[in-house]
C-alpha cells in the first residue's frame, strides 16, 4: 500500500472550502424546519383535516430516506411537470421539509411539556389565542426543545452530503474533483471524514454547552 498524501496538500484549502456551504446550508434549513415543524405540531393537536394532511407529511417525510427524496425532486418531478431549478433550491425545499418532519414531534413534545396552567389562567383573564400562542406557548416551547433542534442541525451537516448528487459544490463534490484529477481515492476520502468529524464535534460542543446552561438558567 502506497499512500500519496502529499500529492493532495495543495487541494486541501479547495476541499475545505465545502464547509461554509454545507453549514450555511444546514443552519438555513434548520431554522426554516423549525417554523414547519412548530406550524406542523399545532396542526396535528389540534386534528381535523388540516392536522391529518400533516400527519401523512411527517409519516412521509419520516418514512422515506433524503437522498431519495432528494433526487426525486431534482430529477423525476422536473420530468413531470417539464421545469428545471438550480440544484440549491431542490437542496432546501427538501431538507427544510425533512427536517420539519423530525421537528414537529419533538415540537410538540416541547409544547406539551408547557404548564397547562399558565394557559388555562390567561384564557380566564380573556387573552386571545393568538397572544397565548406567541407570547407563552412559542418562547416556552422553543426552551424546552432548543437542545434537539441543535441535535437537528447537527443532523444535517451529515446529511447534506448527498448534495453534490445535484451538484453542490460541498466538501464531497470538491473531493470528487480531486479523485478525478489525481485519481487518489482514500486520501480525499480522508480529508473529509477528518473534516466532517471535527466539524461535528465542534457543534455537539456548542450544542452541549447551551443545554447546559438552559438547564441552569
Amino acid at each position: 500500500m502506497y499512500l500519496r498524501f502529499d500529492r493532495i496538500v495543495p487541494y486541501i484549502p479547495f476541499i475545505l472550502q465545502g464547509i461554509p456551504i454545507i453549514i450555511a446550508m444546514s443552519l438555513g434549513t434548520a431554522i426554516v424546519g423549525c417554523i414547519i415543524g412548530f406550524i406542523a405540531a399545532l396542526a396535528k393537536r389540534r386534528g381535523g383535516i388540516v392536522g391529518a394532511c400533516f400527519s401523512g407529511y411527517i409519516d412521509f417525510f419520516r418514512g422515506t430516506p433524503a437522498y431519495v427524496q432528494l433526487s426525486f425532486f431534482h430529477f423525476a418531478l422536473p420530468q413531470l411537470i417539464h421545469t428545471n431549478w438550480p440544484g440549491w433550491v431542490s437542496c432546501v425545499i427538501v431538507f427544510s421539509l425533512n427536517s420539519g418532519a423530525y421537528l414537529a414531534e419533538v415540537m410538540r413534545a416541547g409544547i406539551d411539556g408547557i404548564d397547562k396552567g399558565q394557559i388555562e389562567a390567561a384564557k380566564a383573564l380573556g387573552v386571545q389565542n393568538k397572544d397565548i400562542t406567541k407570547d407563552i406557548i412559542i418562547p416556552q416551547a422553543l426552551r424546552n426543545v432548543l437542545p434537539a433542534m441543535f441535535n437537528e442541525f447537527i443532523a444535517l451537516t451529515k446529511e447534506t452530503s448527498i448534495v453534490s448528487v445535484v451538484g453542490i459544490m460541498d466538501l464531497m463534490r470538491r473531493s470528487s474533483i480531486v479523485q478525478g484529477s489525481l485519481y487518489l481515492f482514500f486520501e480525499p476520502l480522508t480529508i473529509v471524514l477528518i473534516a466532517y468529524y471535527i466539524l461535528n464535534k465542534i457543534l455537539s460542543f456548542i450544542g452541549s454547552y447551551l443545554e447546559r446552561k438552559l438547564k441552569y438558567d
